[in-house]
């Protein structure tokens, strides 16, 4: 792992970001841990209707990309798997091991920058990311490098943001809009750190075809492609996007992919 001053800016900008905002996830973050089953992204998608874990994950080699306070680590420990997970977050992992000492979970936590981690190549079975790779670090990094952490064969799994959420995205950081405000085809780098409305760090995401491209050329095969909604369009406001707009146009995507 790097020292702080030869991290890339924007990691640097996210870990500060996180640490300083660690706190404000505890009571999500012991929620979630204590849920009998996983659910999905903004809207709280229930397993069965995303299929983002295998039903038994017994002696299978897992790591989350990005983990947080490390409920989903806790979901996959708990199906079987052998857990790794990595953040960039000190703050964030305090939390995350505080969790999985008061369930019961063994997992492997640890602090660094998912673009570049020291795991060993082909050492999981299985990678997954839900708003923690997924968005905070540069798909041209991540993807990359977790493709080289998966075994033949092995699969990565990640929900974050849809492009189209992106487009939508007014510049002063407030809720989703019903027009078009940003250029599509020069999606990548969202900076959100000077914004008038929840100020946060720098996001990333491609548009559709940029994905399809990075997967190809990077050895991954795409299995399944899903835009979750919430169950109603009446169901309030979260992190910006209106569930009126949510159902109406989807602003999440899950990616389900295939180390060739």
């Amino acid at each position: 792992m790097p020292t702080e001053p030869d991290l890339p800016p924007h990691v640097s900008e996210n870990r500060r970001y996180w640490d300083e905002r660690a706190a404000d996830w505890v009571a999500a973050g012991e929620r979630a841990w204590a849920q009998p089953e996983p659910s999905w992204g903004i809207w709280g998608v229930p397993e069965p209707e995303l299929g983002m874990l295998p039903a038994s994950m017994a002696g299978m080699r897992a790591v989350e990309l990005g983990c947080g306070t490390a409920y989903v680590s806790g979901w996959m420990a708990r199906r079987g798997a052998r857990v790794t997970a990595i953040d960039n977050s000190e703050q964030q992992l305090a939390t995350a091991r505080r969790l999985a000492a008061q369930h019961g979970v063994e997992l492997e936590l640890v602090h660094g920058d998912a673009e570049r981690t020291p795991f060993e190549s082909g050492a999981f079975d299985f990678a997954i990311s839900e708003y923690g790779a997924a968005i905070w670090c540069d798909p041209y990094a991540w993807v990359p490098e977790a493709h080289r952490l998966l075994a033949p064969g092995g699969r990565l799994v990640f929900l974050g943001h849809h492009p189209l959420a992106a487009v939508c995205s007014p510049a002063d950081g407030g809720p989703l809009v019903e027009r078009l405000v940003n250029p599509y085809f020069d999606l990548h780098v969202q900076d959100w750190t000077t914004v008038e409305v929840d100020p946060g760090g720098v996001e990333f995401n491609l548009p559709l075809s940029k994905w399809f491209a990075l997967f190809r050329e990077v050895g991954f095969e795409v299995e399944d492609y899903r835009e979750p909604r919430p169950a109603s369009p009446t169901a309030g406001e979260r992190f910006a996007q209106p569930a009126a707009w949510a159902y109406r146009f989807p602003g999440e995507q899950v990616w389900k992919l295939r180390k060739r």
